[in-house]
């Protein structure tokens, strides 16, 4: 599973957000075979040295310890941890990232970030969430070996979703959120309907789609696995085989009780 120079290969799972994709990583991260970034890190300035014990201690640790909406050690998106050892650019785009937003200094950078975790924690396969914006190109352009899941969700649980978040910023209108402007005809349809905020949570969850479309037609279907979060939580078992077979990785004892 290494690529041709022997770097770990990174696997990104994606989605909009409230989608499932959390579930999605933190399930996969208790094979044994995998790296991630784990939420201490985020919170806290350590060395990448530190990231050594992270499978360890996920999948050693009680369920109710990695358990999700209470205090707990799991994997993370990391964008505090982004933002100090990379950039924000990551974290907080009005846009979609393309290739050419990759400068040197990020390439540098991004690459310094995760491989140093990798080879701390001694794996082949690294792993790491991000939601909203796909960023596709931008992550193409610096690991032209990465493999993306895609976890996507139906639109309106979503859309249900991000209006009961107290940190979804739709309520002050496209002008307040991260998004940047509406275009012009997804506009056209917020004031059509009376501003209503769930359309506009609709609108938002639909202008994500389409980059992830756009973006993933430049992918080789090899390289782009689309997992829907509704047949996940309907065949988890199948789902899941199907998304290590992508990652190259086995169905382990290890994995089998993490799961």
């Amino acid at each position: 599973m290494t690529s041709v120079d022997g770097r770990p290969r990174m696997i990104f799972v994606l989605g909009t957000g409230r989608c499932g994709s959390t579930l999605v990583e933190e399930i996969l991260c208790r094979h044994p075979g995998l790296g991630f970034v784990s939420n201490l890190e985020d919170r806290y300035p350590l060395p990448p040295a530190a990231a050594r014990w992270n499978g360890r201690l996920y999948r050693g640790l009680p369920a109710r310890a990695t358990q999700k909406g209470r205090l707990r050690y799991a994997p993370s998106e990391a964008y505090r941890a982004l933002d100090r050892e990379v950039s924000p650019v990551l974290s907080t785009p009005s846009r979609d990232l393309q290739a050419s937003d990759v400068t040197p200094w990020l390439d540098r950078r991004l690459r310094q970030f995760f491989l140093s975790r990798a080879s701390a924690q001694q794996v082949e396969v690294f792993i790491h969430k991000l939601t909203g914006w796909p960023r596709i190109g931008f992550l193409d352009a610096i690991f032209p070996e990465a493999r993306f899941i895609h976890v996507i969700r139906d639109g309106r649980a979503v859309a249900n979703s991000w209006l009961q978040m107290p940190w979804w910023l739709g309520y002050g209108g496209p002008e307040r959120w991260q998004w940047g402007s509406l275009p012009p005809e997804l506009a056209v349809e917020w004031e059509a309907s009376g501003r209503s905020f769930a359309v506009l949570a609709g609108l938002l969850w639909a202008l994500l789609i389409d980059a992830f479309d756009a973006a993933a037609s430049s992918l080789p279907p090899e390289r782009w696995l689309e997992v829907r979060y509704e047949d996940v939580t309907a065949r988890p078992r199948q789902e899941f085989e199907s998304m290590l077979e992508f990652c190259d990785l086995p169905w382990d004892d290890g994995f089998e009780g993490g799961f």
